[in-house]
């Protein structure tokens, strides 16, 4: 099935090489859209409606490439989905970080 809507932001690959910038889109997006805190530890003075998880979820879910779309099929709650997304992808800022600084501090004109 192709997305008919457009997208806001690269979706993230299922390899997770996108991740440090889609993690970075999504916060920004959902804070902007008044959803942040969908995402966030749950607090209870701050809690969520449903309405607000259903938006966030179908936000996030529509910036997921198809395989992880299927693979976190079931949830329905965002911050479960963000907390198993940074479990699953949040070694790549250690990998891909370090790498870019060094080659921006070695960036010749």
């Amino acid at each position: 099935m192709v997305n008919i809507s457009k997208l806001e932001f690269m979706a993230l690959d299922i390899s997770g090489k996108n991740y440090v910038s889609w993690i970075l889109d999504a916060e920004i997006h959902l804070d902007a859209m008044g959803l942040g805190n969908t995402i966030k530890d749950v607090n209870p003075l701050n809690e969520a409606s449903s309405k607000e998880k259903a938006k966030a979820m179908i936000f996030l879910r529509h910036h997921l490439d198809e395989g992880l779309k299927a693979e976190y099929l079931t949830g329905k709650d965002p911050a479960d989905l963000w907390n198993n997304l940074k479990e699953r992808y949040d070694h790549q800022k250690m990998v891909i970080l370090p790498r870019a600084r060094f080659d921006w501090l070695r960036f010749r004109l």
